[in-house]
């Protein structure tokens, strides 16, 4: 479990997919409130 990173690995995962879905949600949030 603890790679070359250490236990910052588990971090490193949890931004990465909240940084995915800030970018997934940030272009979709005009469309949403423009079609509502």
């Amino acid at each position: 479990m603890y790679g070359v990173f250490g236990g910052y690995t588990r971090w490193a995962v949890v931004f990465l997919i909240i940084f995915v879905l800030f970018f997934l949600f940030v272009p979709a949030a005009p469309v949403a409130t423009a079609t509502c």
